[in-house]
C-alpha cells in the first residue's frame, strides 16, 4: 500500500530540527511521493533545494498564498514564471482566496490569483488552490479560466455540499486533509466525501498543520507530519465505505496523473 501526500509544508520551522527523520517516517509509512507546498516567492528556493536532494520522490508547487498577496508587485509574475521552470515544479500554487483571515485585502487577493491563473494557462500547469469562505467568488472567477487550465485541485477542502458540487461541476479535483478527523468541525465532510468520484479525490496532510484529532496516541508536540497520512486515509476510507488499500491505490493513481509523476 502506497500513498501520495499532495500537500506538505516541509520548509516550515516546525521541521527545522528533524526534517530528515520526518521524511524517513513518511517513507516508512508507505508514502511514495510528496508534493512540497510553496506559499511565497521567497520560500521557493528552499523548497526546490529539498526536492533536488530527492528528485524521484519530492516535487513542488510554485506560487503565492493569498495571505501573502499583499507582497505581490509588478515583477512578481515574471519572477514566478522563472521559478516555475524548475524541474521539480508540478503545479502553480498555493494560490487562491482566503476571506476568513483576510491577511491581504480581498481585491488584491483576487488580482494575484488571476495573474497566477494566467501563468498556469501559459505554462500549461495545473493549479493548487486555497479557499476559505470564498467559494462563490472563486467559482465565478474560475469560470473564465477552467477550459484553458490543464487541471486544478481545491486543496484542504472544508466547505459544504453546494461548494463541493460546484467544484465538481467545474471538473476540479478535491484534496482532503485531517480536517475530516476533527470531531468539532469536520463532521459535515463525512457524508460529502462519498460524492467525490474516483479520479477526482486526492489526500494530503498539510503538515505541520491539521494533526488528525482521531490519532491515538497523539505526538506530545502536537505537530502533524506526513506519516500520519495513514490516519487521514483510515477515516476517509471509512466514510466512503472503501478499504484503505483501495483508497490508497486510487488516490495515488489520481495524484500521479494530476502532477505528472
Amino acid at each position: 500500500m502506497q500513498w501520495i501526500d499532495i500537500g506538505v509544508n516541509l520548509t516550515d520551522k516546525a521541521f527545522a530540527k528533524d526534517r530528515e527523520a520526518v521524511l524517513q517516517r513518511g517513507w516508512d509509512a508507505g508514502i511514495s511521493h510528496m508534493l512540497l507546498t510553496t506559499t511565497s516567492l521567497e520560500q521557493a528556493p528552499d523548497v526546490f533545494q529539498l526536492c533536488h536532494a530527492d528528485p524521484q520522490r519530492l516535487f513542488a508547487t510554485a506560487g503565492m498564498h493569498p495571505h501573502a498577496a499583499r507582497d505581490w508587485n509588478t515583477d512578481s509574475q515574471a519572477q514566478l514564471r522563472q521559478l516555475a521552470t524548475d524541474p521539480s515544479v508540478r503545479a502553480i500554487g498555493e494560490c487562491g482566496l482566503d476571506f476568513n483571515r483576510d491577511f491581504s485585502p480581498r481585491p488584491k487577493q483576487i488580482k494575484v490569483l488571476e495573474e497566477q491563473l494566467e501563468l498556469a494557462v501559459e505554462l500549461e500547469l495545473p493549479v493548487f488552490l486555497h479557499e476559505r469562505e470564498a467559494d462563490d467568488i472563486l467559482i465565478d472567477l474560475l469560470q473564465d479560466y477552467r477550459d484553458r487550465l490543464p487541471a486544478a485541485v481545491v486543496h484542504c477542502f472544508t466547505a459544504g455540499r453546494e461548494a463541493l458540487y460546484a467544484y465538481l461541476d467545474l471538473d476540479l479535483h478535491i484534496g482532503i486533509t485531517g480536517w475530516i478527523c476533527d470531531e468539532r468541525r469536520g463532521q459535515h465532510l463525512h457524508p460529502l466525501v462519498k460524492d467525490i468520484p474516483r479520479g477526482r479525490l486526492m489526500i494530503e496532510t498539510d503538515a505541520p498543520w491539521l494533526l488528525p484529532r482521531s490519532l491515538s496516541p497523539k505526538p506530545k508536540n502536537r505537530r502533524n507530519e506526513p506519516a500520519f497520512i495513514t490516519e487521514v486515509g483510515r477515516v476517509l476510507a471509512d466514510c466512503r465505505d472503501e478499504s484503505i488499500t483501495d483508497l490508497a491505490a486510487h488516490t495515488s493513481a489520481t495524484a500521479r496523473d494530476f502532477f505528472r509523476i
